[in-house]
């Protein structure tokens, strides 16, 4: 298990963006598949957008042109850039290393208002 620790998190306008990291406690980062999920209030997780040891990346269809992840593989690190917030994106983020059956975040809340 790796110790994934998030930031970014806040209270944003409608239409405005937040940026939100996630440091990993140790490596090998490189080899980790990395991912942010969210969870609505009262609706389950879903994944928000994944990327690869090769940096391939994948987005969920509700995010898709207005969030961007990335890594920095020197750093232990991810990002999502999430631009053109809506209120349907107010959720706890958490950030995940190695699929649904790796190691998760302790979750930062985004709020977005109208």
């Amino acid at each position: 298990q790796v110790q994934l620790v998030e930031s970014g998190g806040g209270l944003v306008q409608a239409g405005g963006s937040l940026r939100l990291s996630c440091v990993a406690s140790r490596g090998p980062f490189s080899a980790f598949a990395m991912g942010w999920f969210r969870q609505p209030p009262g609706k389950e997780r879903e994944l928000v957008a994944s990327i690869s040891p090769t940096r391939t990346t994948h987005y969920g269809d509700a995010v898709k042109g207005r969030f961007t992840i990335s890594r920095d593989n020197a750093k232990n690190a991810v990002y999502l850039q999430m631009n053109s917030l809506n209120r349907e994106d107010t959720a706890v983020y958490y950030c995940n290393a190695g699929g649904e059956s790796g190691s998760w975040g302790q979750g930062t809340q985004v709020t977005v208002s109208s």
